[in-house]
């Protein structure tokens, strides 16, 4: 039997985007330049509010006060539950689970794959054989059904053919003679007969990561990638051939990619900045044109007086690619938070991890390793949560969730709890 709309909306949730996006950008803009003052002239605008920001410990402490007490046990009853399944999911992290959070009421979670990937592949200024071993490798291990490849085509040959092998071997079902944002854009509305990507993955220049910008919310992404970034810790025992070395390797990628160095050796320092315009004069053209521009303007050295002061700076920055080399490896290592991949000792590098090592090389930049790690199969991976309840489970459930309803002013949320409630014979 085919599928029949007995009623079909005449709008879509994306209805109102463009309205709504201009608004907001406006919004963030006033706020951007004015800060404080115009979060405070905005909130008197659309709330008229015109009282404290910043809530107090005072008028905390007066609503604990004056808030009835029913309606506090209904929220405890609430956040009871909330937290007893949160403590589920983090103890079965990555893996189903079903469990009984009070008599009769059951809850878990599903790991599903998406349906459609989309695996962007750069293929500009060089053949990365390695962006499309990461991606599509992942995902095919997550189990995604679908898996399209693009990567741009150089005239009269297409993908490079390196490109094309690699990513046939690791499991792409199609691949597309596709850059730039013709390549985002396809992938996303299901083009030349593909199904359209419930995920996009992958680096790629400003345009692509624009492209993956705007179109999020239709399509899903698995990070804003902004360029590529290198950080090195180092105290007076590195080496400073090898950190010159690093900083450059990643220099290469392009004229915005910063490399920064962190240390509390002045003499390190003092070698390092002497010998990278060194390395770079010894690069073939483009990509010493590439490290020359991207060294001049954004590379720093950053002198700290201790190891602390180094993690604290490293966690500000929150490097794409952090490199540890000094004497106490063990303690950066358990004391940094912010980075999209780590590599401890002068033994590994970050290029064993772009290339072939084993660890994703699709991480976050622009700070984004403050909130967010790198690709991996989760990425590719829902997880989704579910419930279900015995009749006498209602009973407690369904009288606190129509109170706390009708306190928050929903009235058919409510009616939902009473309907159950009466046919189950119980009171509200």
């Amino acid at each position: 039997m085919a599928i029949k709309y007995l009623k079909k909306s005449p709008k879509t949730p994306f209805t109102d985007d463009n309205q709504t996006t201009a608004i907001v950008k406006e919004l963030l803009k006033e706020i951007e330049i004015s800060k404080e003052e115009a979060c405070i002239n905005l909130t008197k605008k659309f709330d008229k509010y015109d009282g404290e920001i910043v809530v107090s410990k005072e008028r905390i402490e007066q609503v604990n006060k004056k808030l009835d007490q029913k309606t506090k046990d209904d929220i405890q009853f609430s956040h009871e539950r909330v937290k007893k399944f949160a403590e589920a999911q983090l103890k079965n992290y990555g893996q189903d689970f079903e469990v009984e959070l009070s008599p009769g009421l059951y809850a878990g979670q599903k790991l599903i794959p998406v349906n459609t990937a989309g695996c962007y592949i750069p293929g500009g200024r060089y053949a990365h054989i390695a962006s499309a071993v990461m991606s599509v490798t992942t995902a095919k291990v997550a189990g995604v059904k679908n898996i399209i490849a693009c990567s741009p085509p150089k005239e009269g040959v297409g993908a490079h053919p390196a490109i094309i092998y690699t990513a046939n071997l690791c499991g792409a079902d199609v691949i597309l003679n596709l850059g730039g944002v013709p390549g985002i854009a396809a992938m996303t509305n299901g083009l030349f007969k593909n199904p359209p990507a419930d995920i996009l993955v992958g680096p790629g220049n400003q345009f692509v990561a624009e492209a993956k910008r705007i179109l999020f919310g239709k399509v899903g992404i698995d990070l804003f990638a902004g360029p590529t970034e290198i950080a090195v810790i180092a105290d007076d025992e590195a080496d400073a051939e090898m950190v010159s070395v690093d900083l450059v390797g990643q220099a290469e990628h392009g004229y915005n990619s910063p490399a920064w160095l962190y240390t509390t050796s002045k003499r390190l320092a003092d070698e390092v900045m002497k010998r990278v315009p060194e390395l770079i004069a010894e690069l073939p053209e483009l990509p010493k044109k590439s490290a020359e521009a991207a060294w001049r303007d954004y590379g720093e050295v950053i002198l700290c007086d201790t190891d602390e002061e180094m993690a604290s700076i490293s966690d500000e920055y929150a490097p794409e690619h952090l490199e540890v080399q000094t004497k106490n490896l063990e303690w950066f290592h358990k004391r940094l938070k912010n980075y999209g991949s780590l590599f401890i000792g002068e033994e590994t590098t970050v290029a064993y991890g772009d290339k072939c090592s084993g660890t994703n090389h699709i991480l976050p930049t622009k700070g984004a390793g403050r909130y967010t790690g790198g690709l991996f199969v989760g990425k590719f991976i829902k997880t989704l949560s579910f419930q279900r309840m015995t009749k006498d489970s209602t009973k407690s459930v369904g009288a606190a969730c129509a109170r706390i309803s009708r306190y928050e002013g929903m009235e058919a949320h409510a009616r939902t709890g009473d309907a159950r409630l009466k046919k189950y014979g119980f009171s509200n």
